[in-house]
């Protein structure tokens, strides 16, 4: 594989000859977007034989899935029978019938359950990647028909980021506070052996091996090379990538133009160094033929200023989690050859509760609270009234959705007692109740000898919070939640804590003090609305005609789940199967490339 890290410039030591892309130069197949979609465009092109340019404005490869669980829902793989034997294709279509609706078209979500096995198939059997089915991973909206406790969610099998060599430097480190003992990745395996390690001898053994392994590592790198989550995902696909001497990455390079024949077939990108792209008449240009099709994998428009006001009012960049660089320049891109976007989805974007944090570098910390402490027993959350207003064990994208539609919600104050923190933590706060000193005295922790000192520090109503701790408590020692029905659904009782041995996994009484919050905002973890596209991932215009030549996937295309957040990897699974999908339209009946099945 050919890298340029430096754009049009010139190339570095991983590239050691030539001085950047040459204009005029040709490609099969040109990638705009090095994230988990993107890249997986790449490599199923790769495979096929083809010379494939991969374009990423960022200095980095992996855009969000490298700071993603990695989680890839894709029903019906050979995986799925290893856990749960008796699903079937039929009750996944049942699940997103129920779940999506009318929502997004069906005829996608049938293009994605007949085609995902194979994608997967093809990417394991012919390059690097590899995924387990995790034990217990529920769909998300359980209590549908349809629904599974298991086998459609894959994870991708952790990864020695060694064996990358000096690719390693290109892949876009993950989120600091999701990582411990300076730069230390742990997956939700590791992270409870690493909590049980004093009572359990394995749990000891595995937290040995993983913190040995961290610290000879760092004798020799800036972080950890055991990768785990998004980050192995795509260092599997950068490293399956690299094997084929015909692909090409280019990375801090912008598209600034997509250019179409008389046919209105696009021909041509022209690309800009991301540095110079505001530079509009003396950036140097550089134009690459595209014989079979560009792929648009840019990420979707939630940087994109104009796009947020629109799609997303009232909600700063700042609540982001995402990574930096889907700008949505590529979709303008793609507007101004006619295509549209979809329409009717249930929200523009999925969503996740998130708290914020000022890092020592002036930078800030987006965190997002998917499993780990909103759902567990001893914890509620309220609005600036002190009251409950959701139900916080359901998903992560309902709950950041009912602060939006909740009176005084946004921020909402997640509620812990002691005992509580310091068996979970709360966001960044690290289970064990010690080194709380640094979060009090930023403010990202607030901290009340009682529950009425607590409101008052917040600001919000402490009869209120009085009130909706008591009613907690009650519904604790009954087992059943009667405003919001906590915990009834196997997906909410799976992220709750059976181990308490209360009537209910998700319902703990809030009782020793001193009491503690943090504040959550709703943040976008991603876009749910981008271009229409047809079951090839072809971009359509206004007319439901195809653009030729254009191809969008990941959180370019309109999401097939119809802004509904139906089970853990549904933006990374179709990813994968669309990206699958476009290389097998764009590419297989082309002469000279070879196919493989």
């Amino acid at each position: 594989m050919q890298v340029y890290p430096h754009g049009l410039g010139p190339a570095s030591s991983l590239q050691p000859t030539g001085n950047g892309l040459e204009d005029g130069c040709e490609f099969d197949w040109v990638v705009i977007g090095a994230g988990g979609a993107g890249l997986s465009a790449a490599v199923f092109a790769a495979i096929e034989g083809a010379k494939v340019l991969v374009v990423e404005r960022t200095e980095w490869v992996g855009g969000t899935t490298a700071w993603s669980a990695g989680t890839t829902w894709v029903p019906g793989t050979h995986h799925s029978a290893q856990v749960n034997p008796y699903d079937t294709l039929e009750q996944a279509a049942t699940y997103l019938n129920h779940a999506v609706g009318t929502q997004a078209p069906a005829v996608l979500r049938e293009a994605f359950l007949q085609q995902g096995a194979r994608a997967v198939a093809k990417i394991e059997s012919q390059s690097s990647v590899k995924y387990r089915p995790y034990p217990k991973h529920p769909d998300y909206i359980s209590d549908l028909p349809g629904s599974t406790l298991c086998g459609r969610a894959l994870e991708p099998v952790p990864f020695d980021g060694r064996l990358l060599g000096d690719l390693f430097s290109l892949l876009r480190p993950p989120i600091p506070e999701f990582t411990v003992l300076g730069g230390m990745m742990v997956d939700r395996t590791d992270i409870n052996h690493l909590l049980a390690m004093t009572t359990s001898w394995a749990s000891f053994k595995h937290a040995l091996r993983i913190v040995g392994r961290h610290l000879m590592d760092r004798l020799r790198y800036p972080r950890g090379t055991r990768l785990v989550m998004g980050n192995a995902l795509v260092a599997r696909l950068l490293h399956s990538l690299a094997q084929h001497p015909k692909a090409t990455l280019a990375l801090n390079t912008s598209v600034a133009e997509l250019a179409q024949d008389a046919q209105g077939r696009v021909v041509a990108v022209h690309l800009k160094n991301t540095r110079d792209v505001s530079d509009n008449t003396n950036a140097p240009v550089c134009r690459v033929r595209v014989k079979h099709g560009v792929v648009l994998a840019s990420g979707g428009f939630n940087r994109d200023p104009v796009g947020r006001a629109q799609k997303l009012p009232g909600i700063p960049a700042e609540w982001c989690p995402a990574a930096p660089g889907h700008t949505g320049e590529a979709l303008a891109l793609a507007r101004g050859l006619g295509a549209v976007e979809g329409q009717g989805a249930q929200s523009p974007a999925f969503w996740a509760p998130v708290s914020l944090r000022a890092r020592a570098d002036g930078s800030t910390a987006v965190f997002p609270h998917f499993v780990m402490d909103r759902a567990k027993p001893g914890m509620i959350t309220v609005n600036q009234r002190g009251e409950r207003f959701v139900n916080e064990s359901t998903s992560y994208h309902l709950f950041a959705l009912g602060m939006q539609s909740a009176p005084q919600a946004s921020p909402a104050y997640l509620i812990a007692d002691a005992q509580a923190l310091r068996r979970y933590g709360m966001g960044m706060v690290r289970p064990g109740g010690k080194g709380l000193g640094p979060f009090l005295d930023d403010g990202y922790l607030t901290q009340g000898a009682t529950l009425d000192e607590l409101a008052h520090k917040l600001g919000i109503s402490a009869e209120g919070l009085k009130q909706s701790v008591a009613h907690n408590n009650a519904c604790a020692k009954t087992g059943v939640d009667t405003q919001f029905q906590r915990g009834v659904t196997a997906y909410q009782q799976n992220i709750g804590d059976a181990t308490l041995g209360g009537p209910n996994p998700n319902l703990g009484e809030l009782r020793e003090g001193p009491f503690f919050a943090v504040m959550l905002y709703p943040g976008d973890i991603g876009a749910a609305q981008g271009l229409q596209t047809n079951q090839h991932a072809q971009v359509l215009n206004g007319e439901g005609q195809a653009v030729a030549g254009l191809y969008a996937v990941g959180n370019d295309m309109n999401s097939i789940m119809g802004g509904v957040y139906p089970a853990p990897g549904i933006t990374i699974g179709p990813g994968l199967v669309f990206a699958y999908l476009a290389v097998q339209h764009a590419l297989a009946p082309a002469a000279g490339l070879g196919s493989n099945p």
